[in-house]
């Protein structure tokens, strides 16, 4: 069995949508997910980026191919009233559910689909605190152990590189995005591609020159 660490934020249309179809990715294999939710944000400041919402062309882009994306699929997909937002609260409340660990698969459900689907305001205080009660987490989400794995969470996955959500790692490689799924699902099939030189060739191409 392969172990699989899922590195999300609910503030990501792309994680909602890789989160949907991983089951249907990988059927028929034998593998198990931890859900790990970090702050995007945070990964944008490290790596000095900008999000896709924060250019106006990128961000009509992108809310007009998820929405695609979700129709294509079958999955139900409505924007939120406000996007992009602050997503802490709902990250917290996550990290809290379990006394220890990582959120099972219920709670990550339970809060994309809070967000992405029904189109209301993600973070409306009533649509939170009723969100909490439905999911009765067993910490504190504003406690200091809550905000300190969130950050331990976001720290381990920069250690690996992880530039983005959704991210999913297995046996020391990362597959970033919806469309990787394909490519994961041909890793844990054990495809020869793997073993070769090209996954390491691509790290070694290059590159041009840093604009200042």
């Amino acid at each position: 069995m392969k172990h699989i660490t899922f590195y999300l934020d609910f503030i990501s249309p792309y994680a909602y949508l890789a989160f949907e179809k991983l089951p249907e990715a990988l059927k028929g294999l034998s593998y198990s997910v931890c859900y790990k939710p970090l702050l995007f944000a945070g990964l944008l400041k490290h790596h000095g980026q900008l999000g896709p919402a924060e250019l106006t062309g990128k961000r009509e882009w992108t809310y007009r191919q998820v929405v695609w994306l979700a129709h294509q699929q079958g999955v139900s997909l409505q924007l939120p009233a406000s996007h992009p937002f602050n997503p802490l609260a709902l990250l917290r409340l996550a990290v809290a559910c379990p006394a220890h660990g990582s959120p099972n698969r219920y709670v990550c459900e339970t809060l994309f689909r809070h967000v992405w689907q029904g189109g209301a305001e993600a973070v409306d205080p009533q649509r939170v605190a009723a969100l909490s009660a439905q999911l009765a987490p067993q910490r504190d989400p504003d406690g200091a152990d809550v905000k300190a794995q969130l950050k331990a969470n976001s720290d381990e996955a920069i250690a690996q590189g992880v530039f983005g959500v959704p991210a999913l790692a297995v046996d020391g490689k990362l597959f970033w995005g919806l469309d990787a799924l394909p490519m994961l699902r041909a890793f844990l099939l054990g495809d020869a591609w793997f073993d070769g030189a090209a996954w390491d060739a691509a790290a070694q191409l290059p590159g041009v020159q840093r604009r200042k």
